[in-house]
């Protein structure tokens, strides 16, 4: 059967596909557009299980909000040429806003969900067709408050969504989403941070505590026998130093025996107390510099976040936030 240019041109309408590919589709189907679109549909789906296990990290990240409640989305592709193709953003976009329109919450129900006569998981299969890179719908996020802002940074790359517990305050609500996207907090405050998390900080704080606490006991060793600690605080150091004349071979057996044996002194003396101090010390600045809270406010200098936000309204709260960024 002679396949006409009209015939492919209307294949390639409808599903974006090159003419090429199209043209072959008819071939194989006798001309049956929809056993056609079926067949690149398959092509599709063979291509995506072939790239699987490539790395999706470009794509496009969009937010929106519609008064109390905002969403978030990231579709990812391979490419940063894919990515900030205008048919791609289109596409993201579209999905965004059907799944607003339908007040959906979570990837699975996006996913599932009706566009352009599709469910999204076979329209994405269907660029992974057209286009020929590995694309998912890797982030699906919503916020309910009583009033919902966005922020998209420009590029498409991150965006950020935030709920305040009152109206009427539009610039406070965009800086503050702004500020989620700059800064990259990972919780409100501390109560918000995860459990697991601020063990596996602290465990780090008591570790880089006893390291520094042992570093200095044996650097001060050291500089009583004379020796600069910097020029022997590496073997790969030493036998430079000594190459240049900065240190004896005396020197550097000395300073392995120093290092050695002030290191187990010290070790095995630390004060538990004084290292859970500091260690919670340490704590307490990375809640400082990684929650929303208590960080200082981007806008202004030497303020933190809560603190303007309590010069805006004293009764004004921020409930939730949500982030997204390409790569994190």
């Amino acid at each position: 059967m002679a396949i006409t240019a009209s015939q492919v041109n209307e294949l390639r309408r409808l599903t974006g596909v090159g003419m090429m590919d199209c043209k072959k589709a008819l071939v194989e189907t006798d001309g049956d557009m929809q056993k056609a679109i079926e067949l690149l549909r398959q092509k599709g789906q063979k291509m995506a299980a072939k790239r699987a296990d490539r790395d999706a990290n470009e794509g496009c990240v969009l937010a929106k909000t519609t008064g109390n409640y905002g969403a978030l989305i990231m579709v990812s592709c391979e490419t940063d040429f894919v990515a900030t193709n205008a048919d791609f953003v289109k596409f993201t976009q579209d999905i965004i806003d059907n799944a607003m329109a339908q007040h959906l919450t979570t990837k699975d129900q996006v996913l599932e969900m009706n566009l352009n006569g599709s469910k999204v998981a076979d329209a994405i299969t269907d660029q992974i067709a057209k286009i020929g890179e590995k694309i998912e719908l890797a982030h699906f996020e919503t916020l309910e408050a009583e009033k919902v802002y966005a922020y998209i940074h420009p590029g498409n790359r991150m965006a950020s969504i935030i709920g305040l517990n009152k109206a009427g305050f539009d610039q406070v609500g965009h800086d503050l989403a702004m500020q989620v996207v700059a800064m990259r907090p990972v919780a409100l405050d501390a109560e918000h941070v995860a459990q697991e998390i601020k063990d596996q900080e602290l465990r780090v704080a008591v570790e880089k505590t006893k390291e520094e606490l042992i570093g200095k006991a044996v650097d001060a060793a050291l500089k009583k026998a004379g020796i600069n600690p910097a020029h022997v605080d590496s073997e790969e150091h030493m036998a430079s130093n000594m190459g240049k004349g900065w240190i004896t071979e005396e020197q550097v057996n000395q300073a392995r025996q120093i290092k050695e044996q002030v290191a187990a002194e010290k070790a095995a003396t630390l004060n538990e107390a004084q290292i859970n101090q500091i260690a919670n010390g340490r704590l307490n600045k990375y809640f400082q510099e990684n929650t929303l809270m208590e960080q200082e406010y981007i806008m202004e200098s030497k303020v933190k976040v809560k603190d303007f936000i309590a010069k805006a309204d004293k009764e004004l709260r921020c409930t939730d936030f949500k982030r997204l960024e390409l790569g994190a």
